[in-house]
């Protein structure tokens, strides 16, 4: 069985996964003049953006329930940043890492897995931002911060089971990979990032933004941070259902065109 093959690659393989992670990491900032920096540069300057439209211009400073509108927004936006670099490249994490698929024998199907803890170790850094951020505001996060490591493993898993079934169709044809870059901005605007779902009037919307991997995350992390939402991951336990569904279709998704498709894209790439 593919799963268990690829278990056992990850198994035995978990010391160069860590190291090609450390590796990809030092990559993404190397020859950059503030280095590690601009992990945190890049998302201050996309979160001050959205803060400045929204909370001065559009909304007109006004909060979510009485929740301060930045603070509300930060803990739903710093999952999406994560969620980003998985869609665009996650999705190109086999053509990244050609060469250790056409030059030398190695565990194809970890590479989109040590590209994914690459990513979430910054995504590390900016959870502990966030953190610091509620506390200096004077809102230190309650009893529910500690089931954020859940919301983090559910999205690192549903994550790597995109990329692998993302990586592989891009490997194949770039098309797959603009196809993916194009609709990433329509995801960040569909998937209640700016937007309380309590605002959602629309019955069969509601039923979309349910049915969204990215809206079950997002509204995760505010429940582990933000005040008009905090209570317990099992509580709509239907939602969580469905997220748990669709990520185990994403990974049998993810492993039947790895399998179809293992063999040719050495001669592909």
């Amino acid at each position: 069985m593919e799963l268990i093959n690829i278990i056992k690659e990850h198994i035995v393989w978990r010391q160069q996964i860590f190291k090609l992670a450390k590796a990809d990491v030092k990559k993404t900032y190397n020859g950059a003049a503030l280095g590690w920096s601009w992990a945190i540069i890049k998302p201050a300057v996309t979160i001050f953006v959205y803060w400045f439209a929204f909370s001065t211009g559009l909304r007109g400073g006004a909060g979510i329930e009485g929740f301060p509108f930045f603070l509300w927004m930060i803990a739903g936006i710093i999952p999406w940043f994560y969620v980003q670099e998985m869609l665009n490249q996650g999705t190109n994490s086999m053509r990244q890492y050609k060469h250790l698929i056409t030059k030398m024998k190695f565990p194809v199907a970890t590479i989109p897995t040590f590209v994914s803890i690459s990513k979430l170790s910054i995504h590390f850094l900016l959870v502990i931002l966030v953190f610091i951020i509620y506390v200096l505001m004077g809102h230190f996060p309650g009893k529910y911060i500690v089931q954020l490591p859940v919301y983090m493993l559910l999205m690192f898993i549903f994550s790597t089971g995109w990329a692998l079934f993302g990586s592989v169709l891009a490997a194949m044809s770039k098309d797959f990979s603009n196809l993916v870059k194009s609709f990433t901005t329509a995801l960040f605007w569909l998937s209640g990032i700016m937007f309380p779902l309590s605002r959602v009037k629309a019955d069969w919307l509601t039923t979309i933004f349910r049915f969204n991997p990215i809206t079950f995350t997002v509204t995760g992390y505010r429940k582990c941070f933000s005040g008009p939402l905090q209570e317990w991951f099992f509580v709509d336990w239907k939602w969580l259902l469905i997220y748990l569904a669709e990520m185990v279709v994403m990974w049998a998704l993810g492993l039947w065109a790895f399998k179809k498709l293992k063999k040719e894209m050495p001669d592909v790439l």
